[in-house]
């Protein structure tokens, strides 16, 4: 990969790093509450589901990490993968949730889709 795809991809996946540390570790916080729009509430009684959330997002910044670093075949085949499994889920959460995970999620994985494919 070129260094502009794999340095789209390593932001992806730094991305997803912090969200798992939002959703992980700092969901009741005022910083993940706001990032997230929910009230303290919420946040109390979502903890563990949030949690959840936020290992799945660990899952995706591995892989994506290891899409990065990995020599070709392989980097460039996990890439895609890792980019269209954002993508997707970008889409399911911006339909299911919030709009603007369309443009946090979404967007830049479909940018940095372009950009591995582009390199390939």
């Amino acid at each position: 990969m070129t260094t502009l795809a794999t340095l789209a991809v390593l932001a992806l996946a730094a991305l997803h790093a912090y969200i798992l540390v939002l959703e992980m570790f700092l969901w009741t916080t005022p910083r993940a509450r706001a990032a997230f729009g929910t009230t303290a509430e919420f946040a109390a009684e979502t903890k563990a589901l949030a949690a959840n959330q936020g290992l799945y997002n660990g899952f995706l910044a591995a892989g994506l990490l290891w899409g990065a670093v990995a020599s070709d075949p392989v980097g460039f085949q996990v890439s895609v993968f890792f980019l269209v499994c954002v993508a997707v889920a970008g889409v399911y959460g911006a339909a299911t949730a919030s709009r603007k995970i369309l443009f946090v999620q979404t967007v830049p994985a479909l940018i940095a889709l372009t950009l591995v494919l582009l390199a390939h």
